[in-house]
């Protein structure tokens, strides 16, 4: 176990290093001038000039590369216009819309998201598996038509969809919550709980049809399997058979799945934070790009996809612990 950890581990820090080289050339080395971008439309080109010194863009490309990596390691000093500013590690540089650190901004807008994250997962568990193992074990009868067809039109809902049509039933028609307004957990945690609710619905909801068909294909292949049916001609009983045996080796895909989900969930919930006006990463991923703030892209880019490469260590370790059949080499 220790080995397979520490190989990858360092194949992780080689796909991240490899998504540094990728983004910085795509951001930075791509047509287009930073030194512009960052000083803004008005500026002259003497003011340009001054920046690009400033930003150190005048060096060779290896060189810009080397600082950038230098930054996230062990943080980097910028001029400003009030004196020398230290960008503590991990440094992603400043904001040209505010000078502000971009690491700052991230670290502001990580409770939203990972609020989200981790409420959806939660929906997505409950619904999704209980979901997945009512089919499997009602296979063949009309209350597994009746879930596949839910979990098809889950899956082809976008959560724009969902979650307009929460807001509309349980705000404008019903009137049993509030338009949801993000509250952080420290501040009032009844608060948080009840206006992250319908995004927690709203994105779960799309996520457990997923779990859905994972966990009812994963069952029957299970119940299917040699040693479920030595049990079962030795006498066992159904539901032992489910609680004792079939159930550990058909959730184990289950978990391995929700932990590079939820990883990935740092990115792809913009659309979820968008709609319900939560002030997370993904949010904060869509204003820069619309100012064209590379250093807050970049950044972002880099968390998101970190947090995935992390994700999917994790994802091979909780598979493992779930089913004694793996071994990691």
């Amino acid at each position: 176990m220790t080995g397979y950890f520490l190989r990858r581990a360092l194949g992780a820090l080689a796909v991240v290093l490899v998504l540094s080289a990728v983004v910085y050339a795509a951001f930075y080395i791509a047509p287009g001038d930073p030194a512009r971008l960052a000083c803004g439309p008005r500026c002259n080109p003497e003011q340009i000039r001054q920046v690009r010194e400033q930003l150190s863009l005048n060096d060779p490309v290896y060189v810009q590369y080397w600082h950038f990596l230098q930054g996230i390691v062990s943080g980097h000093d910028y001029s400003t216009g009030t004196g020398v500013l230290h960008c503590q590690a991990p440094c992603f540089g400043l904001s040209y819309q505010n000078d502000q650190q971009v690491t700052d901004l991230i670290v502001q807008r990580l409770p939203a998201t990972a609020s989200l994250a981790t409420g959806a997962m939660v929906v997505w568990l409950l619904l999704g598996t209980g979901t997945g193992l009512l089919s499997a074990l009602r296979r063949g009868g009309l209350t597994e038509r009746v879930l596949t067809w839910l979990t098809l039109a889950g899956t082809a809902t976008p959560v724009f969809i969902s979650g307009l049509g929460l807001l509309m039933l349980f705000c404008a028609y019903l009137e049993w919550l509030p338009f949801p307004t993000y509250v952080p957990l420290v501040d009032d945690p009844e608060q948080w709980a009840w206006n992250m609710l319908l995004p927690w619905l709203a994105l779960g909801l799309l996520e457990s049809a997923k779990y859905a068909r994972l966990t009812r294909s994963s069952m029957l292949e299970t119940l299917a399997e040699d040693h479920i049916r030595t049990f079962r001609a030795y006498g066992a009983t159904e539901r032992s058979l489910i609680a004792r045996h079939a159930l550990r080796g058909a959730v184990a895909p289950v978990v391995a799945l929700t932990a590079a989900d939820f990883g990935s969930m740092f990115g792809n919930a913009m659309l979820t934070e968008m709609m319900f006006g939560l002030p997370g990463i993904g949010q904060l991923l869509v204003n820069a790009t619309r100012t064209i703030d590379l250093p807050v892209v970049v950044a972002v880019v880099m968390v998101t996809g970190t947090a995935v490469v992390i994700a999917n260590i994790v994802a091979d370790l909780l598979y493992a612990a779930a089913d004694r059949r793996v071994v990691l080499r």
